[in-house]
């Protein structure tokens, strides 16, 4: 209940994303291989952005 209005990060968003976008290209792998392909491409950004902003939080924290 006190996490109901809680708004998403930044990286929690970006991790959402990248989980789905990772599903997406699982499914498509036995219908599509060149969508597979492409939404595998799109998670590989996100996940660079990820660890971006995974670095960002570390170098707040030192």
């Amino acid at each position: 209940m006190f996490g109901l209005f809680k708004k998403k990060t930044a990286l929690e968003k970006h991790q959402d994303l990248y989980k789905k976008l990772m599903e997406d290209a699982y499914k498509l792998q036995s219908i599509n291989r060149s969508e597979s392909d492409q939404k595998y491409l799109e998670a590989d950004i996100v996940l660079k952005k990820i660890k971006d902003l995974q670095a960002q939080k570390i170098d707040e924290a030192v």
